[in-house]
């Protein structure tokens, strides 16, 4: 009798809502709700309209919340929402890694972490076939989801703006919402969701645990900084003919390299060098490095554990010897075609033509279909995507997508982000200098010519500083053009209409 009514109680008890038992993991996942204003390209003179997004969020040891770069980008308002709970509480972005789809939030106030103990990240790379649940604020409801899946792929990778990191595939059914949320196994984050294929069943993709130490160890002064990478263009070296040529010997591995990042004099590589190991490491024909027994990767893999100061150490083949260097990596290319990073295009308005700067993320908005009508008409933005910046030129000027209504531009087709490569016979390096050429120009005309399958456009010049005012008024535009050109350009106009 004592036996049953003991077990009576310890049931009652356990059951009882006094008496919960807390899931630690799902105390830690939350909802994150965003206020976003993304910029415009079309309408590069303003922010896109505000669009409320939700997405989801770990927390992390030091009062921190885990979660993507793209679910907190261009917010001008971040609440975050607890397990269980409808009080939303204002967060701010401490931490933001666009290139990785990585971001740091804190709550403004530290009782939010009471009760809500944080997760660990799990040391080490996953095995392939590990079990993982997945847990996130989805589409389709307000609860909690969490669903399950195996790691069905383990590689090396670019994340953006040719940022390389590896990535995890798995096969759980992820949904807009999940974003931000954390994979688990074994009560650990083995990585952060932050993509699929909407065109794929049960394909999807983590930023494994790896990944986000190097990014919290990034921020331990309070600044990201980026990563470290090895630019230069490589291939592998499996032909038969040309490991002849290379005078490889049959068991020497390794890539070569196809042309070098750096002209400068001392820059150790040359073309035709083939690196054959990083550190004490051995690259096998494919480039790679074991790993694990069963992983191999590709040596840039171990850039950040034998980097020091920027600098690596490899070993390369050239003319029939081995030699070791010291590489210097690069940690934020200035790429022709540039990143905004959560800033906004700049903008400058001339008669009926809006001007911009060409941008990684325009090229992104503009998706697959977008960058292949680009290239059909050999725009450069596709062309000279990742060339790096220069003294004769620091950035693509792009026409925007349209010309305004007017009868000075009748007869031109419109010339849908097309590269400006000159203006009145003289190059334009950027487009603060594009501004400066016209403001400088003179003649009867002022030609624009622009680069790849594109008309050229010829202008009455001063006709289209006398219609630019009236062309602003009829499209409702207050600011002809950004602050950061105001040293460019000489208002005729006393008013505050000219800059933003």
């Amino acid at each position: 009798m004592f036996v049953f009514l003991r077990s009576l109680v310890v049931s009652l008890l356990f059951f009882s809502p006094v008496f919960t038992w807390a899931d630690p993991v799902r105390t830690a996942v939350v909802k994150i709700h965003s206020s976003r204003r993304p910029p415009d390209f079309l309408r590069p003179w303003t922010k896109g309209p505000l669009r409320q997004a939700t997405g989801s969020g770990v927390i992390i040891d030091g009062k921190r919340i885990l979660t993507n770069a793209h679910v907190v980008q261009y917010s001008s308002r971040l609440l975050v929402q607890g397990y269980q709970s409808t009080e939303r509480m204002p967060a701010k972005i401490v931490g933001f890694a666009p290139e990785m789809d990585l971001a740091l939030l804190e709550v403004d106030d530290d009782a939010f972490f009471e009760n809500r103990p944080p997760l660990q990240l799990a040391k080490g790379i996953p095995k392939l076939k590990e079990t993982v649940n997945v847990y996130g604020y989805p589409i389709g409801g307000d609860q909690l989801s969490i669903t399950e899946g195996i790691i069905s792929r383990i590689e090396f990778t670019r994340y953006f703006d040719l940022t390389p990191g590896l990535r995890i595939q798995i096969d759980a059914a992820l949904n807009p919402g999940n974003s931000g949320g954390p994979a688990i196994s074994d009560g650990k984050i083995v990585g952060l969701v932050f993509s699929g294929i909407p065109s794929a069943e049960n394909i999807g993709y983590l930023i494994p645990s790896e990944e986000v130490r190097l990014f919290l160890n990034d921020l331990d002064d309070g600044e990201y900084n980026g990563k470290y990478k090895m630019l230069d263009e490589m291939q592998t070296v499996r032909n038969p003919a040309l490991r002849k040529r290379l005078q490889l010997p049959d068991e020497t591995g390794g890539v070569m390299i196809r042309r070098i990042f750096s002209e400068q004099k001392n820059y150790p590589l040359k073309n035709w060098d083939v690196v054959t190991r990083i550190g004490d490491v051995p690259l096998d024909q494919e480039g790679n490095v074991q790993v694990e027994d069963n992983l191999r990767l590709s040596f840039q893999y171990l850039i950040p554990r034998f980097q020091k100061d920027g600098v690596i150490p490899l070993t390369i083949f050239r003319n029939g010897k081995e030699m070791d260097i010291q590489l210097p990596l690069v940690l934020d290319p200035q790429w022709l075609v540039k990143p905004l990073k959560g800033t906004y295009p700049q903008h400058f308005i001339f008669g009926p033509v809006v001007f911009s700067a060409g941008s990684q993320d325009l090229l992104r908005t503009a998706g697959p279909r977008g960058e292949t009508l680009l290239a059909s008409r050999r725009n450069p933005l596709i062309r000279r995507r990742y060339d790096l910046a220069d003294g004769e030129q620091k950035e693509l000027v792009v026409m925007g997508a349209r010309m305004f209504p007017h009868p000075i531009q009748e007869g031109y087709d419109p010339q849908v982000f097309a590269v400006v490569e000159k203006v009145n016979d003289q190059p334009v390096k950027d487009l603060l200098d594009l501004v400066k050429l016209i403001r400088n120009s003179e003649g009867d005309f002022i030609i624009f010519d622009l680069a790849g399958n594109y008309e050229t456009l010829v202008f009455p010049r001063q006709e289209m500083f006398d219609v630019t005012e009236s062309i602003l008024e009829d499209e409702g535009i207050r600011y002809q053009f950004s602050k950061e050109l105001a040293p460019a350009w000489e208002p005729k106009s006393g008013t505050d209409r000219d800059v933003k």
